[in-house]
């Protein structure tokens, strides 16, 4: 899976959250000061190139949606992070998070009962 930018993450939560957008309507959910419009055109027809993006043509404009769901990303990223950084090792993913003290012994615990749920 292909890594997207800060600007396409962005991008793509409207998505997720709003389902489909014409450019137009992508626009009106920015606050002042507004990405320009050909800006943002441009970005959205990128992320149709990566396969992020779909769209549906109306007249002479084009609708877009996501074609990836927030968690398919989500998940496909921790893996692609997990194999990059962890060689492939949940455990050492934890470990890293228990030494940077990022992880309590509290969220350890409710981990592990998930876990213990799970089975």
């Amino acid at each position: 899976m292909k890594r997207l930018t800060a600007k396409e993450e962005e991008i793509m939560g409207y998505f997720w959250e709003k389902g489909p957008l014409f450019v137009r309507q992508l626009l009106d959910l920015y606050e002042d000061p507004k990405p320009h419009y050909n800006t943002l055109s441009t970005i959205v027809r990128g992320l149709e190139e990566k396969g992020f993006v779909g769209y549906t043509i109306f007249g002479n404009t084009y609708q877009y949606y996501a074609l990836i769901t927030e968690k398919e990303y989500r998940s496909k990223s921790l893996k692609s992070i997990v194999s990059k950084y962890y060689d492939n090792s949940y455990t050492r993913v934890v470990s890293s998070l228990i030494e940077e003290e990022k992880l309590s012994l509290e969220e350890l615990q409710e981990l592990i009962q998930k876990i213990k749920n799970k089975n």
